[in-house]
């Protein structure tokens, strides 16, 4: 006997014929397999309680409690239900089948025995044994592993709800900050014209009287600027809707108010983050802003591209243009800045006078 026929199974033989419990004990033993043997119901339902084997060979005929009895009482104890029980019956000997599977039993050796049935059903009873164990250990680990899986999805979700929150506080400081600049610029020009015109009221009242309707003017404009921004602050960019058709809206609306229908290639993946999405629409929103006031343009492009590196974003127009370096402040620039940097990202501004105006951005794929 070898040391991989060792500790095969842990088989318990209840028999009140010593012979064959003696003979069964034997054969089983040097096969590898570990054996213990009683003699009546009553110590095999101590034995297996007190120590669960793998496998039970069990005797139908027996004095006091028989193999039936026996097996109801194992299949109706949580400790030792899940143990095979293979009969024991001589040909010569009345043997019920039905009621022998009926209790539990899950197969039957008959007596004389013959040793390779023997080794045959036992291996295969043990065989399915250890299958459902192994089974049973994958069930759990699965289990262990979805609730894990949930936590960790649960985690991400709360993760992702609280960035996405820190994202709407950050945008909406943002445009708070654009308009304290936006509004402290228009109030300085406002005070101006006001003064002036004050200067000039006792002495040249038409002049006084046109500083007055540019200081409305610039009083209405900035009223206007207020509200757009205020609007912005309380609203979500996208609404629940795909970037795509929220791009959608934007150019509709810039064409409505405009007459100029832009040019849009978009091919971007659905499942971009949250964070580069509100990202693009911003910046497209600021620059067809900026469009619309100031650039007197006849043709606007947008272009939209997910590549194997990132997301990348351009708009340009055919407009007025305007010198970079000195409207870093102005236009909404620095937002946009803001915003690319947050995520990693690199932001790209070229523009002249009469050569219109290229903004181009690069997300990575995944913002840090």
């Amino acid at each position: 006997m070898n040391n991989s026929q060792l500790h095969k199974g842990d088989i318990l033989i209840v028999d009140d014929t010593l012979d064959n419990l003696r003979l069964l004990s034997n054969i089983l033993t040097e096969q590898g397999y570990e054996v213990r043997g009683v003699t009546n119901g009553s110590m095999a339902l101590m034995g297996a309680t007190a120590q669960p084997p793998d496998l039970i060979l069990l005797d139908i005929n027996m004095p006091g409690l028989n193999g039936y009895e026996v097996c109801q009482q194992l299949k109706a104890n949580a400790q030792t239900s899940e143990i095979p029980v293979i009969f024991l019956s001589a040909l010569t000997e009345a043997f019920d089948k039905v009621k022998a599977f009926s209790v539990g039993g899950v197969d039957y050796i008959t007596k004389p025995f013959q040793l390779e049935e023997v080794f045959a059903r036992v291996e295969t009873q043990l065989t399915s044994r250890r299958l459902r164990e192994q089974l049973q250990l994958q069930n759990s680990r699965l289990q262990l592993a979805e609730k894990e899986l949930l936590k960790a999805l649960e985690q991400e979700r709360e993760l992702n709800q609280r960035i996405q929150e820190m994202t709407a506080v950050e945008e909406r400081n943002r445009i708070a900050r654009d308009i304290h600049d936006s509004l402290g610029h228009s109030l300085v020009a406002l005070n101006i014209q006001i003064e002036a015109a004050l200067a000039l009221w006792h002495e040249d009242l038409d002049k006084a009287h046109a500083f007055v309707l540019e200081a409305k003017q610039l009083g209405s404009e900035t009223l206007k600027a207020v509200r757009e921004s205020v609007t912005l602050i309380r609203s979500e960019p996208l609404q629940g809707h795909s970037l795509e058709r929220a791009i959608a809206s934007l150019t509709d609306e810039f064409h409505r108010l405009t007459g100029v229908k832009p040019e849009c290639h978009i091919d971007v993946t659905p499942n971009l983050p949250d964070s580069i999405n509100t990202a693009i629409y911003r910046i497209l929103q600021e620059g067809l802003t900026n469009i619309c006031k100031y650039a007197q343009a006849s043709a606007v492009q947008i272009q939209l591209q997910s590549t194997a590196s990132g997301v990348f974003l351009m708009l340009q127009d055919n407009g007025k243009g305007f010198q970079v370096e000195r409207n870093t402040k102005g236009f909404g620039l620095r937002g946009m800045q803001e915003r690319v940097t947050a995520l990693n990202g690199q932001l790209e501004i070229v523009s002249e006078p009469n050569t219109g105006c290229l903004i181009a951005a690069k997300f990575p794929t995944i913002a840090d």
